[in-house]
């Protein structure tokens, strides 16, 4: 289930920058829906929450958003209200010497919902650098840092990529430590008979599932399963059968170039007619205009 919810993240266009500052400094990251991280290259600083105490970090720790938790990152322990918001495209470049260096990486999702997987983890988690047991960890920190990796046109999936190594490594990383393993080395999701079935969704997006066969997949009957499932994950069972199918369909708009006929057969849509109209009452636009509208960027970048 770790690589389906990773996957799920691409509805949303990664983005990787680095920063630096030096002296008295402090930043709060607030209202991302998606999941993301900071990565430490040099010096420490503090993560900072609003409900927990803050964290001391140091050279090589990576700090895990699972699902866009309102956090901060200073020189020295603050209050999360006292710090200035980052403005993402506002903020002015640190071009001084700095003493505190990082990587900040997201998958914004400007439409879509955080995955169960990843909102049943806690909202921020903070792995140690450890090159030992972890040696590939920092050869992706590494790729993350090349600015001319980070700079190059053209280079959207594969950036997408070592984002998604990024997340699956320090998330491993995390539950070794943690000891809370699942019966496949996973992370375990708090509910087997709703793991189930979202194991089978995301295999089978196609599949014509009703709640009576999904209930039928874990044993239970349809008033129970959809009582069950809609508690967990805060939403019914067919409701995100359909937020599902679509979130498929804009990865495959963003990573392919398959016809609007081929991508909903692949998502479970008898026609693209009935595909299209889901798509804009899901994401306010028509598949094609989301697809001119996701390259967009890129081409005035190139």
């Amino acid at each position: 289930m770790l690589n389906q919810a990773i996957s799920s993240l691409r509805v949303g266009r990664g983005t990787v920058r680095r920063f630096r500052r030096a002296g008295s400094w402090g930043m709060r990251y607030s209202g991302l829906t998606g999941s993301g991280f900071h990565v430490v290259l040099r010096g420490a600083g503090w993560l900072v929450a609003a409900d927990s105490p803050p964290v001391a970090l140091q050279r090589g720790d990576v700090v895990l958003i699972t699902s866009g938790a309102d956090h901060g990152l200073s020189h020295t322990p603050r209050a999360l209200h006292e710090l200035p918001k980052v403005v993402l495209g506002l903020d002015e470049p640190y071009s001084g010497p700095a003493d505190f260096e990082f990587l900040c990486g997201a998958y914004r999702l400007d439409r879509g919902q955080v995955h169960p997987y990843l909102a049943a983890l806690p909202d921020l988690l903070v792995v140690s650098a450890d090159q030992e047991r972890f040696p590939a960890m920092r050869s992706v920190i590494d790729l993350l840092d090349n600015a001319t990796f980070q700079e190059r046109t053209g280079m959207e999936v594969a950036r997408s990529a070592v984002l998604d190594l990024m997340l699956v490594h320090a998330l491993r990383q995390w539950v070794e430590r943690e000891g809370s393993e699942g019966s496949k080395g996973q992370p375990a999701f708090p509910d087997l008979a709703v793991a189930t079935a979202l194991h089978a969704i995301h295999n089978s997006p196609q599949t014509q599932w009703t709640v009576t066969q999904l209930g039928a997949t874990v044993g239970m009957s349809r008033v129970a399963f959809t009582r069950r499932f809609t508690a967990i994950v805060g939403k019914p069972p067919m409701t995100y059968v359909r937020d599902w199918r679509l979130a498929c369909a804009a990865r495959l708009l963003r990573e392919s170039d398959a016809s609007l006929a081929v991508i909903a057969r692949q998502i479970g849509y008898s026609t693209e007619f009935a595909f299209a109209g889901a798509f804009r009452r899901a994401f306010g636009v028509s598949p094609g205009r989301f697809r001119q509208l996701d390259k967009a960027p890129q081409q005035q970048s190139s």
